[in-house]
């Protein structure tokens, strides 16, 4: 089962428009409770390209920088989920809760 938090590899084509593309590293952002039972899954995208915008929160991916693009969260189902890459630390998933409340309520 995926993990809240967790960062695993997942398969976003075909997409439209100005929607993040390729298979990309992407934050499960989706409550475990929902996860066990539920065939889809919400993530947000990471890149390695860094901006400030205020719906980005950078974070450190296996040494690596990037930012998770809050911006371009949605929903998929789990079969295009590919391998586990790692877990982000406490302080970018505060950040990332910070952002999301700012943004949708």
């Amino acid at each position: 089962m995926v993990k809240q938090y967790g960062v695993y590899w997942i398969n976003l084509d075909p997409t439209i428009g100005s929607e993040v593309s390729k298979t990309r590293p992407c934050i499960i952002i989706s409550p475990d409770e929902l996860n066990r039972f539920i065939r889809t899954v919400i993530i947000a995208p990471l890149t390695h390209t860094i901006k400030l915008y205020p719906t980005r929160v950078i974070c450190d991916i296996n040494g690596d920088k990037g930012s998770v693009m809050l911006d371009q969260i949605k929903t998929v189902d789990k079969t295009r989920i590919g391998n586990y890459i790692t877990t982000i630390t406490t302080d970018e998933i505060e950040k990332i809760k910070s952002v999301i409340n700012q943004m949708l309520c």
